[in-house]
C-alpha cells in the first residue's frame, strides 16, 4: 500500500530538476518519534535490535556535541524477518547528566503508520526493563535535507569560514542538530526537531513536501518504513552470502519507450515474457518510478522483456543505483553464471 498519493505528474523533468535542485528540506509525516529513558535504555534496545547501540551509553560531551552520530538499526521477527526500521538518536543537552545508574534517553525516528503496533510490541519485550517507552510524535518532527549541496562553507557544514552557517547547521542551544543520514551520505541529512518550529537551514532552503523526498529516495532505491522494506530473512542472507534478489529502482515505460504515470500499484508482480516466469514484485510506486525486489539474472539481462503482470503493455526497466558498491556486480555476475 503506498502512503503517498500523487496529486500531479511526475514527468522525467521533475526528476532532472530535483537532482539539480538547491537543498530542499521536508517534515517527513510519515514518520513518527518515541522516546526510550530509564536505566536499562540501552541494555533493551542492545538485546532487541539489528545495530549496536552500546555506543549511546557512553558520557555526553561538555561541548553539546552528540556523543555517536545517529545509526539507523531494525527490529526482527524471532526467524530474522524485517519488522520495523529506527533511526536512533542520542543528543548532548545542556542539562543532561548520567545519573549513577547509566539512565539514558535515546529518541527513535519509526513509521508512523505502523506506531500503534510498534508500541504494543516494545511494550511487550520490555517485560520487567527499567526502561520508559513514550510516545511523543506531536512534540518532536522528523525533517529530511537532500538534494545538491552547495559549497560547504557557504552553509557552514564543515565549520568553514561562515561561522553563523556552521552554528544554525547544529542547531540551537538545547542541541537539535542535523545529522549525515546514517545509511548514505547522498540521501543528504535527516533530524528531529520540536513541533512547531522551524529547523535551522530551513528557512534558506526551499521547504517541500514529502512526495520529493520520495522521488529522491526512489532514484536511489533506498526503501524507508514497514511499508516498504521487504520482509527479508536478512539474518539467513547474511550467513548464506548469496544474494539472488534485490530491491532495485525501477521505471515504468509504454511499448514506445515513453513513462506511464500512476498504471503501476505496489504488490504488482514483474514477470518475464520471454521465459513466462516471475521476475519479482514492486514494492513502492510513485508517478512513473518504483522499486521492487527482482531476481538478478533476470533483472539486467539488457532485454525488454520485463513486464507487469495482467499490464502486458507496460515494461518495467530495473536500475542500478550510483551507490552500489562494485562488489555488488561481481556477485551479480557470479550468481548469474552459477
Amino acid at each position: 500500500m503506498n502512503r503517498f498519493r500523487p496529486c500531479l505528474l511526475i514527468h522525467h523533468r521533475h526528476l532532472h530538476q530535483l537532482q539539480n535542485a538547491a537543498p530542499l528540506c521536508s517534515h517527513l509525516k510519515s514518520r513518527s518519534v518515541i522516546r526510550f529513558s530509564g536505566p536499562d535504555t540501552i541494555k533493551f534496545l542492545q538485546g532487541l535490535l539489528s545495530n549496536d547501540v552500546r555506543r549511546f551509553g557512553e558520557s555526553p560531551h561538555e561541548d553539546n556535541s552528540p556523543v555517536v552520530p545517529p545509526m539507523y538499526a531494525a527490529l526482527l521477527t524471532p526467524q530474522g524477518r524485517f519488522s520495523y526500521d529506527f533511526f536512533l538518536y542520542r543528543q548532548s543537552r545542556p542539562e543532561e547528566k548520567q545519573d549513577r545508574n547509566g539512565s539514558v534517553e535515546i529518541l527513535a525516528d519509526v513509521d508512523g503508520s505502523v506506531l500503534d503496533e510498534l508500541l504494543a510490541i516494545l511494550k511487550i519485550y520490555r517485560l520487567w526493563s527499567k526502561v520508559d517507552i513514550e510516545n511523543v510524535a506531536e512534540d518532536l518532527y522528523c525533517w529530511q535535507r537532500y538534494g545538491r549541496e552547495p559549497v560547504a562553507p557557504s552553509v557552514g557544514w564543515t565549520g568553514g569560514d561562515d561561522r553563523s552557517g556552521n552554528s544554525a547547521s547544529h542547531g540551537n542551544g538545547v542541541g537539535w542538530q542535523w545529522f549525515k543520514d546514517p545509511r548514505l551520505d547522498c540521501l543528504g541529512f535527516r533530524g528531529i526537531f520540536p513541533s512547531g518550529t522551524t529547523p535551522p537551514l530551513v528557512e534558506c532552503d526551499k521547504e517541500t513536501d514529502e512526495e520529493k523526498y520520495l522521488l529522491w529516495r526512489l532514484e536511489k532505491g533506498v526503501a524507508e518504513g514497514s511499508t516498504e522494506i521487504p520482509k527479508a530473512y536478512i539474518a539467513r542472507t547474511h550467513h548464506r552470502g548469496v544474494i539472488r534478489k534485490r530491491l532495485l529502482p525501477l521505471k515504468f515505460l509504454d511499448n514506445n519507450g515513453k513513462e506511464v504515470e500512476r498504471k503501476v500499484t505496489a504488490g504488482s508482480e514483474v514477470i518475464n515474457t520471454a521465459s513466462g516466469k516471475k521476475t519479482g514484485s514492486v514494492t513502492t510506486a510513485f508517478g512513473f518510478c518504483g522499486m521492487g525486489v527482482l531476481r538478478l539474472e533476470e533483472a539486467f539481462k539488457g532485454s525488454d522483456s520485463l513486464t507487469i503482470l495482467g499490464q502486458e503493455d507496460i515494461k518495467v526497466e530495473a536500475i542500478r543505483a550510483a551507490w552500489w558498491p562494485s562488489e555488488w556486480f561481481r556477485d551479480q555476475q557470479h550468481t548469474a553464471v552459477a
